[in-house]
């Protein structure tokens, strides 16, 4: 059994990890892989590259297998015939989380005043001419009619759903039209449906109110499901267990007398009448991760796919769902072969859900994967909403399971959304305060362009950004603008000189903007495309393009990444030896995040900050520019209404040297790094080599004193048999 084994990982998994060459668990693995095997919500934090991906992916993988499995085997079969015992109910489970469903599952309710929740039948009908009736039994907003599986619970709002509101409007994908007339309290709303000619219509009362839709044929021959969504409101439905109100129009019959053509549905899978197993819903799955970029998610993805290469019978089926890929590609996998778990970045997740084509149904895990990056570029209300939507227990009696990945467990943001979303957290916080690994040497070189000159003497000089376009600089000059421009020529200078003179053929390089990542590329490669080989990964690259860099760059095809911090975080690119600060980052934590990114696996690794003396102009395009700063040239500064602002990079030095207790080390512009600290002589991106001579030298100097304790030793063993045989002596 191998340690993976021992807390509880399949064998097939462990089989999979061995080959990755995992021997052993690491901390924070240890700690929350039998927390999520064993139900609850798990908040996690860990330094950057502790193995924070598998400890969630290992055990969300299990349990998803587990559930096919037992689908497969028929388990859950009797679960679903039990709660189809009521043939035509409204479910239970899937439902909003302010709708109340009665016990026999013919009324149901919501006291929510602010909010729509909706709710959909058990069972659905896919071919014939059908009705039921819905009573409104107390004042509110309410909205009835036919909905797809694959359909949002806010019935009307989106392509799937097709629904007639108390206000006498129809909708469907939320267009809202006028359409018969208002109804209320008392009213009866009867509901038909006519698959041979594509029509839904509404009865108000008995009174024909007129084709309200002409569905679209691909859309409604999937199958169509009573569904309501009210707001403050109650409605009582009659399937046709007991006599109408209303007469059905001729041709129509009630939805509970469907047999050959109905559908009975279970958020594990979709079960005819008889509670058999007949197919997977391809679109619900079990688990959605949500990632801040496309290489994280494309990395915890790859990472899905090693670890569940042993299971089969039945596979587990994961999805990359990004943005920059061809979203009708995504929708096909969707619709035809399906996706257990879902691993994605939040624009490419609304897109799908929105248009009805990602059910979460069915979700069992929620997953945030580095949450304080998420939170912070702006998703609270997008994973509220996506919370709201998951069933809150699963048909098989099981609790959604949240899960979050955090570099900063204690932050504001995180803290209130755990409060808020999830179920008596388990926190497992491993990193604790900040610090920077032992194995990186950490230095800043101050860039100060009063004592440095050398700046108006190039000939050749890194393309700037611009902000000082309009304003009067030069060599003759010392006004901020001109210094800070001076300042940005110095350190495209610094950048090179320190790639030269620490001989770096394999280093990280952070800018502060996607223009500075920009300018620093097409800069190297004009000096030498070959000696300083580069590429460059931000938002603004295509996808494919973004993919191919990292490729190049962890196959060694190229020397340097260049990249902003959003691009960057979260990747594991193992053996990086040297990583660069264009400009330090104004989050304390961002700094902590880039020097994560070498020395690792007990390897050394050099980082260098380039940190100007005088205040810097740099570009600031907050959510008051208009092109969210694609093709701005508003170099005014924000309090006069442009999208610029005076970066203070001593002050963000002395913000990080607070945050993490220590003082950096500062550099002369000789770049020379001193390395005492490491007890000689270091080569990055390989392990510390003068421990070894340090355990040669301690072994030398121990050797006398050792030798002499062995003496010792065997002197007063000497001593102890010559008395004793004595005293054998003396007794005879």
């Amino acid at each position: 059994m191998t340690a993976f084994e021992e807390f509880g990982v399949l064998p097939e998994i462990a089989k999979a990890l061995d080959e990755l060459e995992w021997s052993l668990p690491t901390d924070i693995q240890a700690e929350s892989v039998p927390l999520i095997l064993g139900g609850g919500d798990v908040l996690m934090a860990a330094e950057t590259g502790s193995g924070k991906t598998a400890a969630f992916c290992l055990p969300v993988i299990q349990v998803v297998w587990e559930t096919l499995k037992d689908i497969q085997s028929g388990k859950l079969a009797k679960t679903a015939k039990e709660s189809t015992s009521l043939p035509w109910t409204m479910s239970t489970l899937d439902r909003g989380n302010a709708i109340a469903v009665a016990p026999d599952g013919r009324r149901v309710q919501s006291r929510e005043q602010k909010e729509w929740h909706g709710v959909r039948c058990t069972r659905g009908v896919k071919s014939g001419k059908w009705g039921f009736e819905a009573t409104v039994t107390d004042e509110g907003l309410c909205r009835v009619g036919w909905s797809s599986l694959r359909a949002n619970l806010d019935l009307g709002t989106d392509r799937l759903g097709f629904g007639f509101g108390g206000t006498g409007k129809k909708s469907n994908n939320k267009q809202f039209d006028n359409y018969g007339e208002p109804f209320g309290k008392s009213d009866v709303i009867t509901c038909l449906i006519d698959f041979d000619n594509g029509e839904i219509k509404f009865l108000k009362n008995g009174v024909d109110l007129g084709v309200a839709f002409r569905a679209d044929r691909n859309i409604i021959k999937e199958g169509m499901f009573p569904a309501v969504v009210l707001k403050n409101a109650e409605m009582d439905f009659n399937f046709g267990h007991k006599p109408f109100k209303h007469s059905l129009p001729a041709g129509y019959n009630p939805i509970q007398t469907a047999i050959d053509n109905n559908l009975a549905i279970n958020t594990n899978g979709t079960f005819d009448e008889t509670g058999q197993h007949t197919k997977i819903i391809n679109n619900a799955p079990q688990a959605i991760i949500i990632e801040p970029s496309r290489e994280l998610a494309e990395q915890t993805s790859n990472q899905i796919k090693n670890f569940k290469k042993h299971l089969s019978d039945p596979a587990v089926r994961e999805l990359l769902v990004i943005g920059g890929v061809n979203v009708k590609t995504q929708i096909s996998e969707l619709q035809n072969v399906g996706a257990d778990i879902i691993v994605g970045t939040p624009g490419r997740l609304e897109d799908l859900i929105q248009g009805g084509y990602l059910s979460l149904a069915n979700c069992r895990f929620f997953i945030l994967d580095e949450a304080d990056g998420l939170l912070k570029q702006g998703y609270t209300d997008f994973i509220e909403r996506l919370h709201k939507q998951m069933p809150k227990i699963t048909s098989d009696g099981k609790r959604l399971q949240m899960i979050v990945c955090s570099a900063t467990l204690h932050a504001f943001e995180v803290k209130k959304m755990a409060e808020k979303l999830m179920h008596f957290p388990t926190w497992v916080d491993l990193k604790g305060e900040d610090a920077v690994p032992e194995t990186v040497h950490h230095v800043v070189v101050k860039i100060d362009p009063q004592n440095d000159k050398s700046w108006h003497r190039l000939k050749r000089r890194i393309a700037t950004d611009g902000v000082h376009a309009q304003d009067n600089i030069g060599p003759g000059y010392n006004s901020p603008e001109t210094l800070s421009e001076a300042v940005k020529i110095l350190k495209g200078e610094y950048c090179i000189k320190s790639i030269d003179k620490h001989k770096m053929d394999r280093a990280i390089i952070f800018c502060r903007t996607k223009l500075d990542c920009d300018n620093l590329e097409k800069y190297m490669r004009q000096i030498d495309k070959n000696h300083y080989s580069c590429v460059c990964l931000h938002g603004d690259r295509k996808p494919n393009e973004r993919k191919a860099n990292l490729e190049m760059f962890k196959n060694q095809q190229v020397k340097f990444l260049i990249c902003t911090d959003v691009a960057a975080r979260g990747l594991d690119i193992s053996g990086l030896p040297f990583m660069i600060n264009v400009t330090l980052p104004d989050e304390k934590s961002n700094y902590v995040h880039r020097i994560g990114r070498v020395g690792r696996a007990e390897r050394m690794g050099l980082a260098i900050s380039l940190v100007s003396s005088v205040p810097e102009k740099v570009w600031y395009h907050g959510q008051w520019c208009p092109s969210k700063g694609r093709n701005c040239w508003n170099t005014e500064l924000t309090d006069r209404k442009g999208c610029c602002i005076w970066y203070n990079e001593p002050q963000y030095l002395a913000d990080i040297e607070d945050h993490l207790n220590i003082t950096i080390t500062q550099i002369g512009t000789d770049l020379e790094v001193p390395q005492d600290e490491f007890e000689g002589k270091v080569t990055y991106g390989e392990k510390r080599k003068a421990m070894g001579s340090l355990y040669e030298n301690h072994t030398a100097q121990m050797a006398p004193i050792v030798k002499e304790l062995s003496r010792l030793e065997s002197q007063a063993q000497l001593i102890y048999v010559k008395r004793h045989l004595s005293k054998l002596a003396r007794s005879y």
